[in-house]
């Protein structure tokens, strides 16, 4: 792949497919990859992106982690059934340390927190061409039951636009039970 700063010649242009089911944040990142001289197609849900990389599979995919639907985890592994060389970054606004191994085990080269810009994204296809372990070949150590509540919590009260009553109300729980525990720090891992 081509380092970050380098536009590749239209003959050579790779192929990317980028889903995520966010409109604005999908065509603008298009247009500015495009700028770039990446061959881009979008889609904005699973049905699409299996579509387009069926009638012509991508050599680069861009994938929202989280969207309606099937999630990006399951078009993931349906774009390697395609075609197992595609390269494919995942993008996620809502990222754990569970998630990033789970992409990597299913085969994305890299993982991105939202919001990510094309540098960034063409960065990662990059790091990703040096020789690395293959992911189910590492050893990941597992995050304790604590820090997975953590983070479940804290991507609820996200999902929550920061309200802490509703955020209590999705959990189950009681709201000054949830006070009490978001202030507490972030368990260790």
């Amino acid at each position: 792949m081509l380092p970050p700063t380098s536009t590749p010649s239209l003959d050579e242009a790779p192929s990317l497919l980028l889903v995520d089911d966010d409109t604005t944040l999908r065509e603008r990142l298009a247009r500015v990859l495009r700028e770039r001289g990446y061959e881009v197609r979008t889609a904005a849900n699973y049905s699409e992106a299996l579509a387009a990389a069926r009638e012509d599979s991508p050599e680069l995919a861009v994938v929202d982690l989280r969207m309606p639907g099937p999630s990006g985890f399951e078009l993931l592994r349906d774009l390697k059934t395609i075609d197992p060389q595609t390269r494919i970054v995942v993008l996620t606004g809502y990222g754990s340390i569970a998630t990033t191994v789970e992409a990597m085990r299913l085969g994305a080269v890299h993982y991105l927190q939202k919001p990510a810009d094309a540098d960034e994204i063409i960065a990662a296809f990059a790091r990703s061409d040096t020789p690395s372990a293959h992911a189910s070949d590492t050893d990941y150590s597992v995050p304790s039951l604590e820090r997975v509540k953590w983070e479940h919590i804290n991507r609820v009260l996200t999902d929550s636009a920061g309200n802490v009553s509703e955020a209590a109300r999705k959990l189950g729980m009681h709201r000054r039970t949830l006070q009490r525990l978001l202030q507490k720090y972030p368990p260790r891992m």
